[in-house]
């Protein structure tokens, strides 16, 4: 089982809004569902899940383990805790949100105390994100690069990532791109709206088409009902060699980012 190619972000929404977003994008046949701790709507995210009455095989969820919670003696029992959140018995994807501050807890101790919670079945897959080329290889010497199913980072047309991109993809470990609309900057972007033109779709639908044929994975948010229709329908979308050029011209090593204390030395 590997991680599918598209899925609906919840960053950011709370409350009604995000049981809103969750409900409509699963009405409208999203089945990828990305979430966080530290978005602090788990709970309003697993009861617009229940409501749907969408079999819980059918759904692909993700969750992220917070800073706080990295401690051997604490990161399965906040698994947990997400998951009696969720209504539900099992994530299919649990990842590390961002690398330990300052090495507070060493990443060897959080990726083995993930990969237990993988055992013990609580967890799919399991994966980091925001991780450097660095602690990408500290996690795999901790835990192995098989057991890394992906590695969810900022990427767009204006930060690419590349280092990071070759290294994860030289291991076999997927990328998963967020904020791949650069919070809509990139949908001003002149090329991007004059390939949307030529092919009819919309900058957010090019930009998302764009990640995918890239072999990213993408997880958009949206609270409007439009929005949450025209991205799915990037997944029918393809772009020429051509296109996929220029566009990979536009970087400018962009971040938008960067939460201080938390952060790592970015490559």
């Amino acid at each position: 089982m590997s991680i599918p190619a598209f899925g609906l972000g919840t960053f950011r929404l709370q409350g009604q809004v995000v049981i809103d977003s969750v409900s409509t994008g699963l009405e409208l046949g999203y089945r990828v569902i990305d979430t966080a701790q530290i978005y602090e709507n788990e709970a309003e995210v697993g009861q617009a899940i229940a409501a749907s009455g969408i079999a819980r095989d059918e759904l692909f969820i993700t969750s992220k383990i917070w800073v706080a919670n990295f401690a051997k003696d604490r990161l399965i029992d906040s698994l947990k805790e997400s998951l009696n959140k969720l209504q539900t018995d099992y994530l299919d994807l649990t990842l590390i949100h961002w690398p330990s501050p300052e090495d507070q807890v060493p990443v060897e101790e959080f990726m083995g105390a993930l990969l237990q919670a993988k055992q013990l079945g609580l967890t799919r897959k399991i994966g980091v994100s925001n991780f450097t080329v660095d602690l990408m290889q500290q996690a795999i010497t901790a835990i192995g690069a098989e057991n890394i199913a992906t590695n969810q980072i900022e990427l767009h047309p204006y930060l690419q990532n590349r280092k990071v991109v070759e290294f994860a993809q030289s291991q076999g470990i997927r990328i998963t791109s967020y904020m791949t609309l650069a919070y809509g900057e990139v949908l001003k972007d002149p090329l991007i709206q004059q390939i949307a033109d030529r092919l009819q779709a919309t900058p957010a639908q090019v930009t998302l088409a764009w990640a995918m044929q890239l072999g990213y994975a993408v997880i958009p948010s949206s609270t409007k009902r439009a929005n949450l229709q025209g991205n799915l329908q990037a997944c029918a979308l393809t772009l020429s060699d051509a296109d996929m050029a220029l566009i990979a011209a536009l970087d400018r090593g962009q971040r938008l980012t960067s939460p201080k204390g938390i952060a790592p030395q970015w490559d």
